[in-house]
């Protein structure tokens, strides 16, 4: 797979987690704008990533969105978020 269709394809996935998780109320000892924050963060890197994609900086386009997965990724691991990496079925649309 080309660096162009990595980079878009990491942007789309990032992109539908942004928009479909939930933050969870009461969640260990996570305050609730610390989780804001990191998500803000971590919409800052997908913004990066589209940028650099759109200029053709396809490594600098990886780099910004893997950055924006570890941190959603580390909001779920602490119980913070609750989301699923959606997944491709075929050639058919993105699912949970």
């Amino acid at each position: 797979m080309s660096s162009e269709k990595l980079v878009s394809k990491y942007i789309d996935s990032a992109d539908y987690v942004l928009k479909h998780m939930k933050i969870l109320e009461g969640s260990r000892e996570i305050e609730q704008e610390d989780i804001r924050k990191v998500m803000e963060y971590a919409e800052r890197y997908l913004t990066d990533a589209k940028y650099y994609r759109d200029k053709k900086k396809f490594e600098v386009g990886l780099a910004s969105v893997a950055y924006c997965e570890g941190l959603l990724d580390t909001l779920k691991l602490l119980g913070a978020v609750k989301f699923e990496w959606p997944i491709k079925k075929k050639g058919n649309t993105r699912e949970k």
